[in-house]
């Protein structure tokens, strides 16, 4: 009869000094906060609250087509529009902490920008963009004598429409419960007023300045231009794009033959 007997030696497990030193880096780890531009809080549950609350990141999705026109565009009434929405927004930021109304106790939300609440700057903002885009339908790209019916209808239904988002917007933030119906009032009129105002200011002072403008060497650098003077931009945009496919479809069939 014979024994066996096996020894097995494991060699104890050591400590690297940079993982010792992350650990206890990690030992306080820091506080996460989300960013409140477009972190918001509606009922768990609730179908109609998280359509609101979607319906309300909308201002969101303005800028961001604001940027993108401005980018391929560079067109200088564009630019003067973007400029009165931020103008806007500093306007409701200064009234906000001048004011100091803070909101509705029942939100009790767990991230907002500022904690106060008059004037809601949603309720500002998507009124001011819609009161100057109605402004900017119905007398900058006034209405000729030859305007057909369909040219006449399709700036209602598009009035209509961006009516029906500024209502919802204002009502996504009251039923939400970042304002009070008070607070989105407020920012209606106020941003209203202020796209009356900035759409004057613009025809009175800024367009006759745009061809000077649009003539400087660094505008010509960036390609930024004037369309003041043509009543339906994407009318001339349209023809002009065509007309020129087609001189150029003639010439290449021209060089193939």
């Amino acid at each position: 009869m014979s024994f066996s007997v096996t020894f097995s030696f494991v060699n104890p497990p050591t400590r690297c000094p940079g993982k010792m030193a992350a650990e206890e880096q990690c030992s306080a780890p820091p506080r996460w906060r989300p960013i409140s531009l477009t972190h918001v809080e509606y009922p768990a549950g609730d179908l109609i609250g998280k359509v609101l609350a979607y319906i309300s990141l909308l201002p969101i999705a303005i800028l961001v087509g604001f940027v993108t026109l401005i980018v391929f565009k560079r067109e200088l009434h564009t630019i003067s529009f973007f400029g009165g929405l931020i103008l806007n927004e500093g306007l409701n930021w200064i009234l906000k902490h001048i004011l100091q109304e803070p909101r509705p106790c029942g939100g009790a939300h767990a991230t907002l920008n500022t904690e106060y609440g008059m004037p809601s700057s949603h309720a500002q903002f998507i009124w001011f963009f819609v009161v100057y885009f109605f402004l900017f339908l119905y007398l900058r790209m006034h209405q000729t004598n030859n305007a057909r019916c369909v040219e006449l209808l399709w700036r209602h239904i598009l009035s209509i429409i961006l009516l029906s988002i500024a209502l919802f917007v204002c009502y996504s933030r009251v039923y939400l419960l970042y304002h009070s119906g008070k607070q989105v009032l407020y920012g209606g009129v106020i941003g209203s007023v202020v796209a009356v105002v900035w759409f004057f200011i613009t025809q009175e002072l800024l367009t006759p300045l745009f061809p000077r403008i649009a003539a400087w060497p660094i505008s010509e650098f960036f390609l930024v231009r004037d369309t003041s003077l043509i009543p339906n931009i994407l009318w001339f945009e349209y023809t002009v794009t065509r007309s020129e496919a087609r001189n150029r479809q003639r010439k290449l069939g021209t060089k193939v033959q």
